[in-house]
């Protein structure tokens, strides 16, 4: 069986600086910029939040955070207004707290 340890074997043979930087590049790699959303996806967002709301459905929710895409399920609680934020219960019966100007995607 071989056994390849991958960039391991490698970086013995390179200099520090192209470790540091095969290393930024793979975390830029990552990045991940938000999405623009028009009028139109924004309204099928705000309908999505107000059904499962009212009909206690589990959604899923796709957030932008830190430039990385992070998904939520579980049930939304509250969506307030005032501080333009939504509050899932998630599947673990934790209380998460949501920007609404975050959210990309919402599914059930």
């Amino acid at each position: 069986m071989i056994r390849d340890r991958g960039n391991i074997k490698w970086t013995s043979m390179m200099l520090p600086e192209h470790v540091k930087l095969l290393r930024e590049w793979a975390k830029e790699e990552e990045f991940q910029p938000r999405p623009e959303l028009d009028e139109q996806e924004l309204e099928i967002l705000d309908e999505a939040i107000g059904m499962a709301m009212e009909e206690n459905r589990e959604v899923h929710i796709t957030v932008h955070q830190n430039n990385r895409l992070t998904k939520y399920s579980g049930k939304i609680h509250y969506a307030d207004a005032l501080t333009h934020s939504i509050r899932i219960i998630d599947t673990e019966g934790k209380r998460q707290t949501i920007k609404l100007d975050s959210i990309i995607k919402i599914e059930e």
